[in-house]
């Protein structure tokens, strides 16, 4: 598995510096944590899932939730495990007669709504549980999360990693009284189960719901100030360089065209002067797909630390995804910082001219750089993110 796959070889050779490299659940826990990408969510109760990975329906996928938690109504829930159940015996059937491998596999999780579930699912799958990179943990708490992490240690093996994703959505996390007493704790759990995290998730839709909010396709979940103050605290707590956890930006769940009430989000300027007429026309197609607000959240995110983001639409795979990719500027910064961490200097001036690289400030920062640029890549230095998005957005007007 790779990103970008769906660009040519030549076309990668003319976009990136440092092309993306393949990785599958068996890479590295740290780098695999950065490698999820645009996580796109379906219901259990979808039918043909298991085809729809077969035949690389959802171009550039490379991580997905099978959700049997809130796309999943109470009274269809026996339903949903059953679906559930079938497509992954079928998939696993494939596998077994060697049709696909691993490397043909987004990372596949499913989220769960219960211990109970959790145990009842793990007998039904037996072996076809070993597909799964993993397990989402809806609604994640410091009193209940053991159990939970405790069942995650059991199916995990050497030759089969097994990873939990907590997602913190729960009102003790977005309640301001008892926020940092539950985060705190949380962080403490998950620092005894390390091995087995892959990263931490922000349920914002949850957040939202018990305020009455929704935010509009105008609006990021930066501008919304519970959900900031709240999303602001969660990186405090997780992403400290001591103890670090890789933190996903929380769901865009918008993906049809309304007429919209607010401006664009996407500034002219760039996009003239780049791409000139060419690049203003490109930018009202981002608009008539409301793509502009998601870019924007992105941008968000990854200013914030947070990297990848939760999808409910596969239209938005390949944006997500091109707007983390590292630039020749980040790169080539992370990479003298690193160079330059013997303790001879403590700051030097970027090759760039435009910035000082102080060495200890921005170890951690450069660290994390160089492990996003082995998944995503690197782009040449005259090439930015829009590069990426632009074939995608004219080849969906075709």
């Amino acid at each position: 598995m790779r990103f970008f796959t769906y660009f040519y070889e030549n076309e990668l050779e003319q976009l990136f510096y440092q092309k993306p490299s393949n990785f599958n659940k068996y890479s590295e826990r740290e780098l695999l944590a950065y490698g999820l990408g645009a996580t796109l969510y379906m219901p259990a109760t979808r039918p043909n899932i298991h085809q729809d990975i077969l035949s690389k329906k959802h171009e550039g996928l490379t991580s997905m939730v099978i959700d049997l938690e809130d796309a999943v109504g109470d009274n269809e829930l026996g339903k949903a495990e059953g679906c559930l159940i079938e497509e992954l015996l079928k998939l696993y059937g494939e596998f077994s007669k060697k049709y696909l491998t691993m490397d043909d596999l987004p990372l596949m999780f499913i989220r769960i709504r219960s211990l109970e579930q959790m145990h009842r699912i793990k007998e039904q799958l037996g072996e076809a549980i070993h597909l799964l990179t993993g397990v989402v943990l809806p609604k994640f708490n410091a009193e209940s999360g053991k159990a939970f992490l405790d069942e995650v240690v059991k199916i995990h093996k050497e030759h089969h990693p097994f990873y939990a994703m907590p997602i913190l959505e729960s009102n003790s996390v977005i309640h301001k009284e008892t926020r940092m007493a539950e985060l705190m704790g949380i962080k403490q759990l998950l620092d005894q189960y390390k091995d087995n995290i892959l990263n931490v998730r922000v349920g914002a839709t949850d957040f939202s719901g018990l305020y009455g909010i929704r935010r509009s396709v105008d609006t990021t979940v930066y501008d919304i100030a519970v959900l900031r103050d709240c999303i602001a605290d969660i990186i405090n707590v997780f992403q400290r360089s001591e103890s670090p956890y890789v933190i996903s930006g929380p769901v865009w769940e918008y993906f049809s065209s309304k007429p919209r009430m607010l401006k664009p989000q996407l500034r002219q300027t760039p996009f003239r002067e780049r791409y000139g007429d060419e690049g203003l026309k490109w930018r009202s197609e981002l608009i008539d797909q409301h793509l502009d607000g998601l870019i924007r959240e992105v941008l968000m995110d990854i200013a914030n630390g947070l990297t990848g983001k939760t999808v409910i639409h596969p239209t938005h795979i390949k944006t997500v995804q091109a707007l983390n990719v590292v630039s020749y500027e980040e790169y080539m910064d992370a990479c003298a910082i690193i160079e330059a961490a013997n303790g001879d200097i403590g700051v030097q001036k970027s090759n760039f001219s435009n910035k000082m690289n102080e060495i200890k400030p921005h170890f951690y920062w450069a660290k994390k750089i160089l492990l996003k640029s082995q998944l995503y890549g690197v782009l040449h230095e005259q090439f930015t993110n829009i590069d990426l998005i632009k074939k995608d957005i004219y080849a969906y007007h075709s």
